[in-house]
């Protein structure tokens, strides 16, 4: 689809917590030399983070707004054909996303985000898949710590063993190994409204508890490797030789590896899982027993109507966040061990300097936003609604890499 587009990247919730985040890394990162743009629905908020934006690069004090709400799909349908990307952290998604997605598939605009909310995607795809295709754009979800680092770690070593002679992947696993960071009001909300809607909805609950939730053409759960099922609880990984606990974001990033795979083709018979590293002796039995009960006990009040209004009311608002100094002292570190289809074991680390949730995930989105925009006719000519790596692979690698990520690959 052609159209004259004025900017490369409108960021769609810019007064937001992460927002805010995005719009200053993009100030930071290309400032008035890239034509972008702020998007939301408060003039005057979104006046105030421009002015915020012009202490970063002073030319920026021209930074072009533009209105539109999440649910006005006349506006969404000026402000889309506008621009090469959108980038977008208005959430939760499925309450707010998806007439957004739905235009920019319509008018052949890529499209990021930072959701882990696998029904929305679900939705997406079988919304707009087909349309996107038809039209040219790449449409990304989850563009943030969900899933980034885990499916651009497993993509990382299925390069590395083509690169070696290797066919492919055998298996793969990922692991959340020493994280430092906090939640925001926003996030903690969306966790729980996902919650909320799994426990009173059958159909979402199907989607949330199937391993290939968002493959093209989901196999029977009874077809499923037991592989690949959801770890639940506490386990000793010979392949890592340390204890595992279940990881919170597994639910979503496994199903992104796996869909990676199904555009990409990791190999015949790929399978991937994953969890929380923790360590090998007694310590880190107790503290894989703890990170298991306390899972299931933020499930179990999130899921009790009553208790969940009081959990709600607990958490920070959304808009609030970590302080700079709590997000500078963050750090995070992603490992994936895999197995090639020729037998050899390969070891990456994906690794960030930063709180994950906030200052990585926001470098993470913008680095995302501008690979679509300003590496588009590099890209492979895939298109409909991506991953991270089935969409921008090892460009995003090299630009995260460039903006100080660690991406290593061992044999």
């Amino acid at each position: 689809m052609t159209t004259q587009r004025n900017f490369d990247v409108v960021l769609f919730g810019a007064t937001g917590f992460t927002g805010k985040l995005v719009a200053e890394y993009l100030a930071r990162k290309v400032g008035h030399r890239l034509p972008w743009a702020i998007a939301g629905r408060s003039k005057a908020k979104l006046e105030a983070v421009r002015d915020d934006l012009a202490k970063i690069d002073p030319l920026l004090k021209d930074l072009p707004i533009r209105l539109a709400d999440s649910h006005d799909e006349g506006a969404l349908a000026e402000l889309v054909p506008q621009t090469k990307v959108v980038c977008t952290t208005v959430g939760p998604f499925a309450k707010h996303g998806r007439a957004l997605v739905r235009a920019c598939a319509q008018h052949g605009t890529s499209y990021c985000d930072i959701t882990g909310e696998v029904h929305f995607v679900r939705a997406s795809i079988d919304e707009n898949h087909g349309r996107a295709q038809e039209t040219k754009a790449r449409i990304v979800h989850c563009c943030g710590y969900d899933s980034i680092p885990f499916d651009l770690g497993v993509h990382l070593l299925w390069h590395q063993a083509k690169k070696r002679g290797d066919k492919g992947l055998a298996w793969a696993k990922g692991y959340a190994g020493r994280t430092k960071g906090g939640f925001s009001g926003g996030t903690l909300a969306s966790m729980i409204e996902l919650i909320a809607t799994a426990t009173k909805d059958k159909d979402v609950r199907k989607v949330l508890t199937n391993p290939h939730a968002l493959d093209p053409t989901p196999p029977p759960r009874n077809e499923i490797d037991p592989f690949e099922r959801d770890q639940r609880g506490v386990r000793f990984d010979n392949d890592l030789d340390r204890w595992t606990a279940p990881f919170l974001m597994a639910g979503c990033n496994t199903r992104v590896v796996r869909r990676s795979n199904a555009l990409v083709h990791y190999g015949d018979h790929f399978k991937y899982n994953e969890s929380m590293s923790l360590p090998k002796g007694p310590k880190g039995l107790v503290a894989a027993s703890a990170v298991t009960a306390g899972i299931a006990s933020f499930a179990a009040v999130a899921a009790f109507s009553p208790t969940r209004k009081l959990l709600a009311k607990a958490v920070t608002a959304p808009g609030d966040g970590p302080s700079k100094e709590a997000r500078d002292a963050g750090y995070f570190e992603t490992h994936v061990v895999a197995e090639g289809e020729g037998g050899e074991r390969l070891r990456g680390l994906v690794a960030g300097d930063s709180d994950p949730g906030y200052g990585e995930t926001a470098k993470m989105l913008a680095e995302s936003a501008l690979c679509l925009a300003q590496d588009a006719a590099q890209l492979d000519e895939r298109y409909g609604v991506l991953t991270p790596a089935s969409a921008m692979g090892m460009h995003l690698v090299e630009r995260l890499r460039d903006a100080g990520m660690t991406f290593i690959a061992n044999d």
